[in-house]
């Protein structure tokens, strides 16, 4: 069968192989690959800058973005053949910490958790891929292959989760308006979500025109391009979904007393900014308000997600998807255009008749 492979830790190593079927060892659902999506996390593993193989192994699948068909799967398993599914990214480590103990592997306390295409298991990126019914999750037939965003849909999901129950600290707290600072597909995902809970909606991205600011508008929201608008907003809850610094800080100063900052982007590091930290800590603290970072997803998350998706505009989410790509083509999918939103390799494209599980 096909599949995306690496050497992690070692760039221009990515390639096309020809692998072997998936190990039962993997899980007992055979899944078909219908598409993977592509994220600033595989550029990094294919760049070399990230990325584990799995034990004894040196190349890794990547595609932690899934969508796919299940083949076969055990009667008691929950699925049947025909359903489409997505797979959970993370596995809880072994010990297992506390929050991996309680199926909160998301939050795992000390990084032994191993995780699908990323650290120590193979990912999704291949025709065919097994999986325990526990770590696949059902996808609405009506997305079709929007279904591909479950993945970074559950992320969001999450961070709303954690805002809400941060919100939950004193009982007068109700937000009215959310802020939304940049417009890749984690960011719209997120204003999706904060469209639905009836929010006053704000999203801030450098770009001006194209498919983004009418993607906003699309769900009633505000569009804005420029940064010196933040202040004007004053937005209770920011969702910060760039990692640029400077949009960082300028997100952490725009919100309202009381209010929450959700950090979502990852920083690549390595760029210094001058600011006054007495001030910001003042402010933070005088206005009772609270930053934090979010990362990953538990099964309640995608689940979550799943049902967001389920409810969202079907022609709105595939707006979502700009471009489609063979995995032959797959060096395309990572090279970044001005008007990408989310790329996807399509495994349907170019599969021949032949291949098998």
């Amino acid at each position: 069968m096909r599949a995306l492979t690496v050497i992690p830790g070692q760039a221009n190593s990515a390639r096309l192989d020809n692998m072997p079927e998936p190990s039962p060892g993997d899980g007992s659902v055979v899944v078909r690959t219908l598409a993977i999506g592509i994220c600033g996390t595989d550029r990094e593993i294919v760049a070399g800058k990230y990325g584990w193989a799995p034990p004894g192994e040196s190349r890794l699948v990547i595609g932690h973005e899934s969508l796919g068909k299940v083949e076969s799967a055990p009667i008691d398993s929950g699925f049947k053949p025909g359903d489409l599914v997505a797979g959970i990214v993370r596995r809880p480590d072994p010990v297992p910490c506390p929050a991996c103990a309680v199926g909160e592997w998301d939050m795992c306390r000390n990084g032994l958790y191993t995780e699908r295409g990323i650290k120590e298991r193979h990912g999704f990126g291949s025709d065919f891929f097994r999986i325990e019914p526990k770590f696949l999750v059902k996808v609405d037939s009506a997305l079709g292959a929007a279904g591909v965003l479950l993945e970074p849909t559950s992320v969001v999901a999450k961070a709303w989760d954690h805002i809400e129950r941060i919100g939950a600290r004193t009982a007068s707290w109700k937000a009215r308006r959310v802020l939304v600072t940049g417009a890749g597909p984690v960011g719209l995902l997120a204003a999706m979500i904060g469209a639905e809970r009836g929010l006053d909606l704000h999203v801030l991205d450098r770009a001006q025109s194209g498919d983004k600011p009418n993607l906003v508008r699309a769900l009633g929201g505000t569009y804005h391009s420029d940064v010196s608008e933040l202040k004007s907003i004053e937005p209770d809850i920011v969702l910060e979904c760039t990692g640029a610094s400077q949009v960082v800080l300028d997100a952490v100063a725009c919100v309202a007393p009381g209010g929450i900052v959700c950090l979502a982007g990852v920083s690549s590091g390595g760029r210094k900014i001058e600011i006054d930290v007495g001030l910001l800590n003042r402010e933070m603290v005088l206005e009772n308000n609270v930053v934090f970072g979010s990362v990953n997803a538990n099964r309640a998350h995608y689940e979550a997600a799943a049902e967001a998706l389920s409810r969202a505009s079907k022609p709105w989410l595939n707006h979502l998807i700009t471009r489609r790509v063979a995995p032959e083509d797959w060096q395309s999918a990572l090279k970044r255009r001005d008007d990408d939103i989310k790329v996807v390799i399509d495994f349907t494209l170019g599969r021949t008749d032949g291949q098998s599980h």
